[in-house]
């Protein structure tokens, strides 16, 4: 664990303004209220909530006071992009500004999860499967073939440079192709034992993590590292999680496992090389026994397992089991065997994961999904909730500060605070502020620092209250006639957030027949990155696309002046993990509908408006599609979640409005 040196170090407020000068900027009231703040919860032990809008400045809000805090902190991001901005930009050019203070430890490293590194053991001795020796083999050099070997090439200049390894700095691959050059966890041979250990860019991150001050990871590995109990991350006594709207789902994701036939009869497959008796065709069996059953059983949630499959689930452990028994023990002194060691890890994943679905615990939601004609049909496994796992195993142990301009639903904290297990009853309450907590509280603040956008000047939100509902067969000729009149006022500039791909696509062909001399882009038709581009260079375009683009678009200035939502985004009602959700808070005596759909629906409205201004000289429109936003009893909670612009019903008044905003200027 880093500790602070005897050094008196600068007030958080004295070296966020040095931070601030030195890098050109300038200083936000939001900004020194939120820096203070977040080290006050440092100092004091005391979990917080932040909002901070967009424009806050809320990385160096939170960088400046880690930075002072006097043992090591982690820095947890939901997105790559976030993580790649953080660690490119905005930790080097602080470091640079202010690295130099006396009393500030200004170290730093990236950690991911060790897939994310290319292994020099697999690159250099081989992949010991089936699909590994198809590749090494001269006559199967095709398009996998060559990138793999291109990976091998750039991760063996990484290695002799000294490069992190990363695969966020490779060629670009698939999935597929990638899988041919990196290990998992339980693939992994050990630095120990691996006679590439000294060289491993997954050991030399840790490595530089073990020694630095500051630790940038993301939610999926803090969770690993905090809630499953795997040693992950260097020892850390605090943790800022940015994008922490998404914590709750990424956790949940983290703690997700899938099964299918086919994974299972490649583990026997492997087992079968390795284990001197029949339990690697035992489990070839159970496989076929779980293909059928998935098969035969109905897509969706389980409430009850048909027997079928549960035999087979239980078939599937018990193999398994068996087959890890089987596995030969290590001879000491031995060279490790990759291929035993690899092939014994993917058979302990296929009994983790047969024996947690077999158990049918309540405390998981179990359900198959649809398949495609590319990909059959599997079992997926995920936690009912997950605050009672953060707040034991998280929030007990380190002071949490979780940040995002969308914290604040139905303006209040309380929906995002207890998804992350904290509690409504322990929110400090500044006025009269308690000393007796029992000894298993955990106190919270929330603050909200605002934004520096006049959003009630900059934006028009628009709900246009006279169309009908909308229904189940997707959009109709009024939506369709709505959408078109707002595009052709903002002679483009549209970005359009839909709830289905169908949506997105049937709205993209009405506008280009309607408006054929604006570029209309939709969703799929180019890789995202490329589409975004298109958007940015031409101003009389429009983008139509479904959740990528509600969350992970920034597209400041003149290219974006309309965003679209074509209906309240409430999850599916056959979602299998959000209905479940809400049939236990149901049970539980809560509103489940309001706690899970119309919370669910009110994080997406936020993020999809805020598209719309990302600088102060950004103006624009949002508008809504779905009369319910004014209509309906719960639309007073989704609209508080929204940024506080001008809002009206009147078609006429936003049409006039786009018009004025698209209009060249006067010379």
């Amino acid at each position: 664990m880093t500790s602070r040196s005897t050094v008196q170090s600068p007030p958080v407020r004295e070296l966020l303004a040095s931070a601030v000068e030195a890098l050109g900027g300038q200083q936000r009231d939001g900004q020194v209220a939120m820096a203070e703040a977040v080290a006050e919860a440092f100092a004091d032990k005391e979990h917080l909530l932040v909002q901070a809008g967009t424009g806050t400045g809320k990385s160096l809000g939170y960088l400046v006071p880690a930075l002072l805090h006097d043992q090591r902190v982690v820095i947890a991001t939901a997105t790559l992009a976030l993580q790649h901005q953080l660690v490119e930009r905005d930790l080097p050019r602080l470091v640079k500004a202010v690295g130099t203070t006396p009393g500030v430890d200004a170290s730093y490293a990236v950690l991911k999860g060790r897939s994310n590194y290319a292994c020099l053991h697999r690159i250099r001795e081989g992949a010991p499967d089936d699909q590994g020796e198809l590749i090494q083999a001269e006559e199967a050099l095709g398009a996998l073939g060559r990138k793999v070997l291109e990976l091998r090439d750039w991760a063996e200049q990484a290695a002799e440079k000294g490069r992190t390894g990363e695969r966020d700095d490779a060629p670009r691959h698939t999935d597929k192709e990638w899988r041919q050059v990196s290990v998992t966890a339980r693939e992994c041979l050990g630095a120990t034992k691996c006679g590439f250990g000294q060289e491993c860019f997954a050991e030399r991150a840790k490595e530089k993590a073990q020694k630095s001050h500051l630790i940038v990871t993301n939610h999926s590995l803090l969770a690993i590292d905090a809630i499953e109990g795997i040693p992950m991350i260097p020892e850390y006594d605090a943790v800022v999680i940015d994008e922490a709207h998404e914590l709750a789902a990424r956790v949940t994701q983290a703690a997700t496992d899938e099964l299918w036939a086919a994974e299972v009869e490649r583990a026997a497959r492997r087992s079968v090389r390795h284990v001197e008796g029949n339990e690697g065709d035992d489990l070839a069996d159970a496989a076929d026994a779980l293909r059928a059953a998935i098969t035969d059983a109905p897509a969706g949630r389980f409430e009850r397992v048909p027997d079928d499959l549960a035999d087979a689930l239980a078939l599937v452990r018990d193999a398994a089991r068996a087959c890890l028994s089987a596995y030969p023990k290590a001879e000491a002194g031995s060279d490790p065997d990759a291929a035993l060691t690899q092939a014994k890890g993917m058979v302990q994943e296929v009994f983790t994961t047969a024996e947690r679905m077999a158990a049918h615990s309540e405390s998981d939601v179990l359900w198959r999904t649809e398949g495609t004609d590319r990909i059959p049909p599997m079992l997926c496994v995920a936690p009912l909730q997950v605050w009672g796992q953060m707040r034991d195993k998280l929030l007990a142990d380190n002071t949490v500060v979780l940040t995002s301009a969308t914290l604040m639903l139905g303006g209040d904290f309380s929906s995002v605070a207890g998804s992350v297990g904290l509690k409504p009853s322990e929110r400090v309450d500044l006025a009269a502020p308690r000393t007796d907590w029992p000894d298993d509280a955990q106190p919270w603040r929330g603050i909200d620092v605002g934004s520096p956008f006049d959003y009630p000047r900059q934006g028009i939100l628009y709900v246009a209250r006279h169309l009908p509902p909308p229904g189940r067969d997707g959009l109709g000729p009024a939506q369709l006639d709505e959408i078109t009149q707002l595009v052709d006022a903002a002679d483009g500039r549209t970005l359009g957030l839909f709830s289905s791909r169908r949506a997105a696509e049937a709205a993209a062909e009405h506008v280009r027949k309607a408006l054929p001399h604006l570029t209309t882009l939709a969703q799929g038709e180019a890789q995202l990155p490329e589409l975004a581009r298109q958007f940015v260079e031409d101003a009389h375009t429009c983008l139509f696309g479904t959740l990528g683009l509600w969350q992970g678009l920034d597209v400041p200035g003149d290219t974006c002046q309309l965003v679209i939502i074509d209906r309240i985004p409430f999850p599916r009602p056959d979602d299998p993990l959000m209905s479940a959700r809400q049939k236990a808070a149901d049970r539980a005596g809560a509103n489940g509908f309001m706690q899970v759909a119309a919370t669910h629906a009110a994080l997406l409205l936020a993020q999809g408006a805020g598209r719309l201004i990302r600088t102060t000289n950004d103006r624009g429109v949002v508008a809504v599609l779905d009369p319910r936003l004014v209509t309906a009893r719960y639309g007073s909670f989704l609209k508080a979640s929204l940024p506080p612009m001008w809002t009206t019903t009147d078609p006429t008044v936003v049409r006039n409005a786009l018009g004025r905003l698209s209009a060249p200027p006067e010379r």
